[in-house]
């Protein structure tokens, strides 16, 4: 029994020496007590090849830093549910608001327009008349008119302006001031024409301004600018006809489809040949010969409303 304690005694002792090396607090005593323990000599080589031990990698904290840094920095923005719904409110907004902004400024713009083969006349506020020809479109402002006698034309139009203030048809192609006159006005891709029958219409197309007098026309074709004498007191189309001088057929060609709502199929002619005549507005058939019998053409009805034109061999 003695002999186990002290074996105890001894094996707690050399316990505390160990403990007390590792943390290195053995006193010079104790130093030299552990010197002669049986493991002093291996717990010194444990200790040396502990110091010659290197981890293979480690970060600082700034490395760290500089890593959450990048990884930040590489995220994709994440569009949330609640950012959509902004998005889906900003963009009804915006709707909204052109919305208001077409309704307020277009609503009180009048439009009249005719269809092929139709023609109408209008009566504007100031008790001025518009007559407009086939396929034919004015558009102006109702409730502004007494302040702006404006408006705007596409196609073809003939004006009786009452007397006031400045009159105004803008076209594509120019524009037409007069103060009280009638006037007719032709404005159709490559086709511009003015003519005056009583007053006086200044005319600005073409990086240019002219003044028409009764009887006086001007006409732009392709750029190309012929001003001439007009005998007639109101243009032809009012009587159902149309009258041309020196106009290239195709021209004449669109109008005939115009008043007559049909297809022509030229491809087989020359349509720049030039054209002197007319044709009338009432009966298709008088109006293709009119047309194509000065240039040794025929025609063939594909069907009722389909025209074509051939060359007599």
């Amino acid at each position: 029994m003695n002999c186990y304690r002290s074996v105890n005694a001894i094996t707690m002792e050399d316990d505390n020496l160990e403990k007390k090396w590792l943390v290195n607090d053995l006193s010079d005593a104790e130093k030299e007590a552990f010197d002669k323990l049986d493991d002093a000599e291996l717990n010194q080589k444990i200790i040396k090849g502990a110091q010659q031990f290197k981890a293979s990698q480690f970060s600082s904290i700034e490395d760290l830093e500089t890593f959450k840094t990048r990884i930040d920095s590489e995220k994709k923005p994440v569009i949330t549910l609640q950012a959509y719904k902004l998005a889906f409110r900003i963009a009804a907004i915006f709707v909204i608001g052109l919305g208001v902004y077409f309704t307020f400024f277009f609503t009180n713009i009048t439009t009249i327009e005719t269809l092929a083969s139709q023609k109408t006349t209008i009566e504007l506020p100031d008790a001025s008349l518009v007559m407009l020809n086939a396929d034919s479109k004015i558009a102006y402002h109702k409730k502004k008119w007494q302040s702006n006698r404006a408006l705007k034309l596409t196609g073809e139009a003939f004006f009786k302006v009452a007397k006031g203030s400045k009159f105004d048809v803008i076209t594509s192609e120019g524009t037409i001031s007069v103060l009280g006159t009638q006037f007719n006005v032709k404005s159709r891709e490559n086709y511009f024409e003015v003519i005056c029958f009583e007053g006086l219409v200044r005319v600005s197309s073409n990086n240019q301004t002219i003044e028409l007098s009764k009887g006086k026309s001007i006409r732009i074709i392709n750029k190309k600018t012929v001003s001439e004498i007009v005998e007639r007191t109101k243009p032809d189309w009012l009587t159902d006809k149309s009258q041309y001088k020196s106009v290239p057929l195709y021209l004449v060609l669109e109008e005939l489809k115009r008043q007559y709502n049909i297809e022509i199929n030229s491809n087989k002619i020359d349509t720049q040949l030039l054209f002197t005549g007319g044709f009338v507005h009432t009966n298709l058939d008088e109006a293709l010969k009119t047309i194509t019998i000065p240039f040794n053409l025929t025609y063939k009805k594909d069907s009722s409303n389909k025209i074509s034109l051939y060359t007599i061999e």
